[in-house]
């Protein structure tokens, strides 16, 4: 079956189904391109939140689709590929947060969502790449903070908000690619050029960059600074959009090989049989996603 075929099943399932499918920022350029909504995890997961369809389909990897199903327990939440997992976010499990919450009994556990259910209902405080220096600046100056689980993440919320953190030796493989080598050789190619990156990258690489963006930042950043040129350190999957919504500008990857192969597992085929077949349907115990919602509504609030 040709794209072309598929797109137009994908639209026909998805009247049938009633339902809305979204993609995460480092999807193919396919699958963002037919997605009702485009952007980071809990963006989309507030997005489906408040739409009337009753099926959501999640182009992006396991935990998003948890978050999603976190605030909307009653809509049917669809994550096409069964597998598509994220490394960073299982390499924390109840066993390890549990010990470090022993060792620091008085602390506040700030938790990245890119996180599992499970490790969300464990924690007293979700945050986002955006957000996370601005929720730590709103914990108790009293009180200790453990963050879970990326490290580098973690690090640059410290630095931004002064506030001293454990932090769990957690990172995204995608990101700590990036080393400062690269940043030196691409800027020797394009010395006009604004250098972005992820804050999830490691503090070597993020004290070089002239902006620590979130994907949502990055868009912000491309759109509205006068740069012509853009060294993006991030996943390439950004690229796209970036693209897209800003056409008369250049976009340089930091690494061509910074790709989540995660992330790229979803396909049109693959989107198209999860519709069909209402699979891979997630579930979050209800005992877990009452608790995991806790932290994400109170980062709201904060925020």
């Amino acid at each position: 079956m040709s794209d072309f075929d598929m797109i137009e099943k994908i639209g026909i399932l998805r009247k049938k189904r009633n339902a809305i499918i979204l993609a995460h920022n480092y999807q193919r350029p396919e699958i963002q391109d037919i997605a009702d909504f485009t952007g980071d995890s809990l963006e989309l997961s507030i997005k489906a939140k408040n739409v009337k369809e009753d099926v959501i389909v999640f182009c992006g990897v396991s935990f998003m689709a948890e978050t999603a199903k976190i605030l909307s327990p009653s809509k049917t939440v669809l994550l096409p590929v069964a597998d598509a997992g994220c490394p960073m976010a299982d390499m924390i499990d109840i066993k390890s947060l549990r010990e470090l919450k022993a060792a620091h009994p008085a602390a506040m556990v700030m938790c990245y969502v890119n996180s599992t259910a499970e490790i969300k209902a464990e924690c007293d405080i979700c945050c986002t790449s955006a957000n996370a220096a601005k929720i730590a600046s709103k914990i108790p100056r009293e009180s200790e903070i453990i963050f879970v689980p990326d490290a580098n993440l973690g690090a640059w919320s410290e630095k931004q908000s002064g506030r001293k953190m454990i932090l769990y030796p957690g990172f995204c493989p995608t990101h700590v690619r990036f080393i400062p080598e690269m940043i030196i050789k691409k800027r020797s190619e394009y010395p006009s050029a604004a250098l972005i990156v992820h804050p999830e990258s490691s503090p070597d690489v993020s004290a070089l960059a002239d902006a620590v963006l979130s994907t949502g930042g990055m868009l912000e950043f491309a759109r509205l600074m006068p740069y012509k040129e853009i060294i993006v350190g991030t996943e390439t999957g950004l690229l796209h959009r970036l693209e897209k919504e800003n056409p008369d500008k250049k976009f340089i990857a930091l690494c061509e090989e910074a790709v989540c192969p995660n992330m790229k597992k979803t396909t049109l085929a693959k989107l198209m049989l999860s519709l069909e077949n209402m699979e891979e349907e997630i579930s979050v115990p209800e005992d877990i996603r009452q608790k995991a919602e806790i932290p994400v509504l109170k980062m709201l609030s904060y925020s």
